[in-house]
């Protein structure tokens, strides 16, 4: 059976697939990469954030309290205008700054948006897996003559990770659908490409397509996070 014969008896329009389908396989490479490069952004960013939280000073702490609270606490798409279209009230500033050029592109600005929100959140997540961590162990580490770097590298750390592992994981699943967003300021991801395919066919069946991909992205996802949850706690499970 061809690839044509199979779609077709799954209910699919092979012709729409096989004239839609490229551009909606670069549209998913344009999501993967809005997704790859934004998480690990913002955990490199939220690491720091949630350090603040728990061991900074009053200052600090409001700071990154507000940090997190404007971004967890407004909508996605609120930030992602405000980033993208309120910045051309900046330009002059953002040009002699050198840093117009991420503004002006979509995607760039929705890479901004989206490694602030995710902070915001994985700050956060960080922050209640710190904290969950019992006084006694931190107390030991300064018993045995640990700073305040070594006890977060060596005893806090590890512990923390683990605990944040699964927020994290639901996390990334929440950014992989979010992503879908950037369509609306031009980016065209999997989301842009299908609306793009509609406005050409007039086929609600692509938007199932899209759904369907990003179905199977989150599934994916999951599984892989399964396993890494398996492996890093493998210490913990009884024999």
């Amino acid at each position: 059976m061809t690839a044509a014969d199979f779609l077709g008896s799954a209910g699919f329009d092979p012709v729409l697939l096989d004239q839609y389908g490229p551009s909606l396989l670069r549209g998913l490479r344009t999501t993967l990469a809005l997704v790859a490069i934004s998480v690990p952004l913002g955990f490199a960013l939220a690491l720091p954030l949630a350090f603040v939280r728990v061991e900074g000073g009053p200052l600090l702490r409001a700071a990154a309290t507000g940090f997190t609270g404007f971004f967890r606490g407004t909508p996605l798409l609120a930030q992602l205008f405000l980033l993208y279209y309120g910045a051309a009230q900046f330009h002059g500033a953002l040009q002699a700054a050198g840093v117009w050029w991420m503004f002006r592109d979509a995607f760039w600005c929705a890479i901004l948006t989206f490694t602030l929100n995710t902070a915001s959140y994985q700050a956060e997540i960080l922050r209640g897996a710190a904290q969950a961590i019992p006084a006694g162990q931190i107390e030991a580490g300064r018993a045995l003559g640990f700073g305040q770097f070594g006890i977060y590298r060596a005893i806090v750390g590890p512990q923390a990770l683990i605990l944040a592992l699964r927020p994290l994981g639901n996390e990334l699943i929440l950014m992989i659908k979010a992503s879908s967003l950037a369509s609306v300021v031009t980016v065209v991801d999997l989301m842009g490409a299908s609306k793009r395919a509609f406005s050409g066919s007039l086929d609600f069946e692509v938007y199932l397509w899209a759904a369907l991909i990003y179905l199977a992205l989150v599934e994916i996802v999951r599984r892989i996070w399964n396993a890494l949850e398996r492996r890093m706690t493998r210490h913990l499970r009884t024999a």
